[in-house]
């Protein structure tokens, strides 16, 4: 079974990781890092890249699509090839994944008209504007497309997900392998449940993502692709 995970500049780590480290051991499963070019891709942060070892143009199937979220989001709404490649890899999918504003992708290349998604808390009209239902559920599933609300929350999609493909027993495995049993110091509350003021910032934050990445740009690392 072929995990596709598709990256661009500015991705946020944890939209990816969470989900990678439970699909990515689910047994026979082989993964693929899917960008506009080969080589390193960067995080928001700059200080972080992952390796793409495929190209759009090279990828035409795949049994498990995977589309992160991150402040790279916005930009990559006007990719074209973005876009083309999530049609094409989603028709070709088993499941398609959505995590964050991620979403944003799936509803931009007219996946999820229609649909029932969860997505980050920041960006649900974002999402709803292009015709899907959006709830302020941790995962969703809607037929082939499960997606995840924001960041750490891939982690949960991915067990679900983990369930469906290889059973309970091993998705609760994948659980015990990680160890993943929250309990934040600060309670588990939702994004709704968060301050008035607290939500502003972040909202302020992520607004402000394209242009602090492309600001971070000249600070890139220079290390080779080799």
């Amino acid at each position: 079974m072929r995990l596709s995970i598709l990256l661009r500049d500015g991705f946020t780590a944890l939209d990816i990781v969470g989900g990678y480290e439970v699909l990515a051991n689910l047994p026979g499963m082989d993964v693929e890092f899917v960008a506009p070019a080969a080589g390193l891709v960067w995080a928001d942060t700059r200080r972080l890249a992952l390796q793409a070892w495929r190209t759009y143009a090279q990828a035409d199937a795949t049994d498990i699509l995977y589309v992160p979220g991150g402040p790279g989001v916005k930009p990559g709404l006007d990719d074209a090839e973005l876009m083309a490649t999530i049609v094409r890899l989603h028709k070709a999918s088993t499941w398609t994944v959505g995590i964050c504003n991620g979403v944003e992708w799936l509803g931009k290349a007219g996946v999820i008209l229609g649909k029932e998604v969860t997505t980050n808390w920041a960006c649900r009209e974002a999402v709803a504007a292009y015709g899907a239902k959006v709830n302020n559920q941790r995962y969703h599933r809607d037929g082939k497309i499960v997606t995840g609300a924001g960041v750490s929350a891939s982690i949960d999609a991915s067990l679900f997900l983990a369930g469906i493909l290889a059973g309970e027993d091993v998705a609760k495995t994948l659980q015990l392998g990680i160890e993943y049993y929250p309990a934040p110091p600060f309670g588990n509350g939702t994004p709704d449940d968060a301050p008035a003021t607290a939500q502003a910032l972040v909202r302020q934050f992520e607004a402000a993502g394209p242009r602090r990445i492309q600001a971070l740009a000249s600070s890139i690392p220079q290390v080779s692709n080799q």
